[in-house]
Parts: structure tokens; C-alpha cells; sequence
């Protein structure tokens, strides 16, 4: 699961998927939550362009449903991607996309086995490249403020045994850690021609060597000073 990310910079995606700056005008977004606008990267919607970067709600909403549902759609799991009735429309189009993310969150409770308190954890490719985090994307033709609106999910697996991923989320709790594509995969996630065995080689845990972490608490927030 992850609820909480930092989206890429614009020039670092430029850089990381080989883009040019003219390709998108968006302004740098800070850290995404469910219902936040961030940068996805799809595959062109019109012949001149072979990959867009668009911004998108973190979290799907279809067209019929409400805007609150981003809260519970940020994730889709792969095991039902297909058949969840947010996701599967997507799913049977290939309509696929590549979230960039610097870093992204978790809840770790390991100082309260309880599981009732948890401290924030970072985690972070130990090359310091952004990540390609594999998701789907949705168009309706009415968001909030009336315009069309991209929303996007991001792929999840099961990582009971994966070594960092394992340490998250509540004792009990499934452990899961959203798809990490390599470099090599972006283009071919994005054209979405890959076969089906193809694509089920893709959704699988990344190597925990390759991902660094460390505690990163949410600051307090400031003491409102009373009135005189």
C-alpha cells in the first residue's frame, strides 16, 4: 500500500524518461495524498506525440462515481485489477501509466507490536534515479472544477516475505508494495502491447537492495497561539 509519495520534479522526469521539457507545461507538485493532482507519464493520445506527462488525481474515479472514492482507490491490487468494477475498464484497455516518484511512505509499527501507534517511513532508490511506479489511468469528462479529469491507480503485489517491505503496516496486516518498473520496461508498459504473460512478469516485488529507507515523521504541526 502506499497512501503518501513525493512526485518527481519536472526536469528529473525529463531526465529519468528521456522527455522534453516542451512535451508538458505543469508546475512541480508537492507530496501527493488520495484526491492530490500529480504527474503521470501515458502513452500520447494523438499520433505527434509518443509519451505525454499529464496531471492526474492520486486515486480513480470513474465516471460514476464520486470524487470521494479517490480515498480508497489509490491502490489496485493486481489480483483483481481485472474485475474490480473502478479498475477494470482501465485494465481492459491498457490504459497504463508510470507514476515518478522520488520516494514514497509507509506506516511502520515496529516500537508499538500493538499496532496502535506507527512512525512514517521514507523509502528511496538507493541510485537516488526516480522511480517508475507501474499504475493505470482513467478519463471522465467532468472533474471538480468542471473540466475533464486523468485520475490513476497505482499497482500493488503481496510482499509478505519481501525483506524491507515486510517491516510496514500492521502486524497482522497484508504487507504489499506497489510495482517498480525498470528503465527498460517504461516504454513497453506505456505502448501497452505487451502480451499477458508478459504482463504478469512485470507485477512482482522489487529487489530490497536496490531501495534504501529510513524513519521520516510527519513534523507537528504548529501550536496555534491563542488570541489576546
Amino acid at each position: 500500500m502506499c497512501a503518501d509519495y513525493t512526485p518527481s520534479r519536472k526536469e528529473r522526469i525529463r531526465d529519468q524518461f528521456e522527455l522534453d521539457l516542451e512535451v508538458f507545461d505543469l508546475p512541480d507538485f508537492p507530496e501527493a495524498y488520495p484526491g492530490y493532482m500529480a504527474p503521470i507519464l501515458r502513452s500520447g493520445q494523438d499520433a505527434s506525440t509518443a509519451v505525454e506527462c499529464v496531471p492526474a488525481m492520486f486515486g480513480m474515479v470513474p465516471h460514476w462515481a464520486d470524487f470521494k472514492l479517490a480515498r480508497q482507490t489509490y491502490n489496485a491490487r493486481t489480483e483483481t485489477v481485472a474485475t474490480k468494477p473502478s479498475y477494470r475498464n482501465a485494465w481492459k484497455r491498457h490504459q497504463f501509466c508510470i507514476i515518478p516518484a522520488d520516494n514514497f511512505y509507509e506506516p511502520c509499527y515496529e516500537a508499538d507490536p500493538e499496532g496502535k501507534k506507527s512512525i512514517r517511513w521514507k523509502i528511496w532508490p538507493v541510485d537516488e534515479r526516480p522511480l517508475g511506479i507501474a499504475g493505470i489511468w482513467e478519463w471522465r469528462a467532468n472533474g471538480p472544477d468542471g473540466a475533464p479529469l486523468v485520475s490513476c491507480s497505482m499497482l500493488t503485489v503481496n510482499a509478505d516475505g519481501h525483506p524491507l517491505m515486510k517491516r510496514f503496516h500492521k502486524p497482522n496486516d497484508e504487507k504489499r508494495m506497489v510495482v517498480i518498473l525498470d528503465p527498460e520496461m517504461y516504454r513497453p508498459w506505456l505502448n501497452g502491447t505487451l502480451s499477458a504473460e508478459e504482463i504478469a512478469g512485470l507485477l512482482r516485488t522489487y529487489p530490497a537492495e536496490l531501495l534504501a529507507s529510513a524513519a521520516s515523521p510527519i513534523p507537528p504541526r504548529p501550536k496555534k497561539i491563542p488570541a489576546k
